[in-house]
């Protein structure tokens, strides 16, 4: 059984959908354990409400790395395999990085490369203002940069003409909860591999 840590920040609604699947027996896993840098992110009361540790680990007057260890030790007292970062408002350290390459996975609102760097409802801000026709999600695995780690999996939403900032945020976040499901079953069972710094699916 594949053993999840969730990096988080703020209400991590597409961690309910995993544990959902979780709940629904179509994923062969457990989140371990929720850490967040925010006392009162709803992450940690969503973790609380389906019975999973929940910690908040404040970060203010620590150097990012140093906050970084102190991360890695309570995933590693919980036995994670595979972290989520979801909505986590925080980059992470070139150790950490590191220490778990090609096992932290992020999920980005939009098709990237297209507005890599970008915060949840600012991404949706910036794609109808350039009227684009089609959005999405990206799930990436993270390396060092922002959000420029081997791209896992896309799911494309079309841009309907009254589309506002949260319907498209709605959209997308349906977008983001199928490939998170999909991508996990298939981490669990081995089918990701990174290949040349390319997620590749067997």
């Amino acid at each position: 059984m594949l053993h999840i840590g969730v990096l988080a920040s703020t209400k991590a609604t597409d961690m309910q959908a995993v544990i959902d699947a979780i709940i629904s027996k179509k994923l062969n896993a457990v989140i371990s354990v929720v850490i967040s840098n925010k006392q009162d992110a709803y992450a940690l009361k969503r973790a609380k409400n389906n019975n999973i540790k929940a910690v908040f680990l404040d970060s203010k007057g620590k150097q990012r790395e140093e906050y970084d260890k102190e991360i890695s030790e309570i995933l590693e007292e919980n036995n994670v395999d595979l972290i989520l970062l979801i909505g986590y408002m925080r980059f992470l350290s070139p150790w950490f990085v590191n220490k778990y390459k090609n096992r932290i996975m992020n999920i980005h609102p939009s098709l990237l490369p297209k507005y890599a760097g970008g915060m949840d409802t600012n991404v949706h801000e910036e794609v109808l203002k350039n009227n684009e026709k089609v959005t999405g999600a990206t799930l990436h695995f993270v390396d060092e940069g922002a959000d420029t780690g081997p791209i896992i999996m896309q799911k494309e939403v079309r841009i309907e003409k009254n589309e506002t900032v949260d319907s498209l945020k709605e959209k997308v976040q349906k977008a983001e909860q199928d490939i998170i499901i999909k991508a996990i079953d298939l981490y669990s069972r081995g089918k990701i591999k990174v290949i040349k710094n390319k997620a590749v699916i067997k």
